[in-house]
């Protein structure tokens, strides 16, 4: 009999890419694994389609748990999976296979995976002297994006908030840290929480790279490029994960928000 394998169900944003990325990292990891007598060796699904056919083959729909994590046990492959993938992906399932496995109800299953995007909040926050002269023109695009605003705010950032807000790249230059600081506590911010169908990425997509050139040669719609001056002056901070959005909701909106019951929002205790 051969040894067991752990295969997984793994959902995130950008997910097939994200896995590819990481897997292509295990590289030099498989060559210090292999010193040890122990290969790590790794398939994935490389569509849709194909990752719908191989759920449905090893897993039942009671085996999918949403917005838990869970990890089997096993030496290097925890290892791997712990410090590489927890980070970019949120698991979904996760079985340790010997031989055959259950097969699930392709119907139910299908349902479980063709639901659409889930309803979610975000945080934008338009820095100090990018929205007096052009709220107007900013809630109109977020109209447009589908975008609903159910928390609204105007607010002084104190210092610790503004560090909070900070890339860990930008802390790692103290002129470039004390240059951000300055500028985010200069004068008053506007914070929305805004909300709809896969929300966090939707808005940084709108955004675009936090500098603002970068921004105006990539596509010079994106809302850093139109509003943007310089890499301190850009305009906006946006929730970069949903994790960060649950924290920015709790820190900027800690009297609830105004928007109907949302499953996601009473899990998260917002």
């Amino acid at each position: 009999m051969s040894n067991p394998v752990l295969v997984c169900a793994l959902r995130g944003i950008d997910a097939f890419k994200a896995l590819a990325d990481a897997l292509k990292r295990l590289t030099q990891c498989r060559e210090n694994l292999s010193k040890s007598g122990s290969l790590l060796q790794t398939v994935m699904a490389l569509t849709p389609e194909v990752t719908f056919r191989q759920a449905a083959f090893f897993f039942t729909e009671t085996d999918f748990v949403t917005g838990k994590t869970c990890f089997y046990y096993d030496g290097n492959v925890f290892k791997f999976l712990s410090q590489n993938m927890h980070c970019l992906l949120k698991s979904i399932c996760v079985s340790c296979l010997v031989g055959k496995s259950q097969r699930s109800h392709a119907e139910s299953l299908f349902t479980y995976l063709q639901t659409g995007a889930q309803i979610l909040c975000t945080v934008l926050l338009i820095k100090p002297g990018a929205w007096s002269h052009n709220l107007a023109r900013i809630l109109r695009k977020l109209d447009l994006e589908k975008f609903r605003v159910v928390g609204m705010k105007h607010i002084n950032l104190e210092l610790d908030v503004a560090l909070g807000l900070l890339s860990s790249e930008v802390k790692q230059d103290p002129a470039v840290l004390e240059a951000h600081c300055t500028y985010l506590t200069s004068g008053t911010a506007l914070v929305l929480c805004l909300q709809r169908p896969n929300a966090v990425k939707k808005l940084i997509d709108l955004l675009g790279p936090e500098d603002p050139k970068l921004a105006q040669a990539q596509d010079p719609f994106l809302w850093r490029a139109q509003y943007g001056i310089s890499t301190v002056q850009n305009g906006f901070y946006g929730s970069k994960s949903y994790q960060i959005a649950v924290r920015d909701m709790k820190l900027f909106f800690p009297e609830g928000l105004c928007c109907a019951e949302c499953q996601t929002l009473e899990e998260e205790e917002v």
